[in-house]
């Protein structure tokens, strides 16, 4: 079992930048995939990016693709999602998950068995 953290989260400018990471404890990180998903207020939950565990899978969601950066340090149990040109639809809770299957990088929360508590992330001016 891995339990998940996220932090980082806070309110930014439109065109500004976060860096959100996930801190894993428990099971060692490199067993698992990790996802990011967000959710905004009276909206589904939307897959953001995923990398797989030897960080030679990388996906991301159209709405964020070059924008938005997911690395990790397996050694340091640490996965981070650097979001840049940030605009007001990108506010949402982000949630980072973990994906038992370590090889792949999902955008599909369905596959995700552990899950942070998110970190609420608002852009506005």
């Amino acid at each position: 079992q891995v339990r998940l953290e996220e932090a980082g989260g806070g309110l930014v400018q439109p065109g500004g930048s976060l860096t959100l990471s996930c801190a894993a404890s428990g099971n060692p990180l490199d067993y698992y995939g990790i996802g990011w998903f967000r959710q905004a207020p009276g909206k589904e939950y939307e897959a953001v990016s995923a990398i797989s565990s030897r960080s030679d899978k990388i996906r991301y969601a159209d709405s964020v693709k070059g924008r938005f950066t997911v690395s990790r340090d397996n050694a340091k149990n640490m996965v981070y999602l650097q979001m840049n040109s940030l605009k007001p639809e990108d506010t949402a809770v982000y949630f980072c998950a973990a994906d038992f299957h370590s090889l792949r990088a999902i955008l599909d929360r369905s596959v995700y068995e552990y899950w942070g508590q998110g970190t609420q992330v608002t852009v506005s001016s």
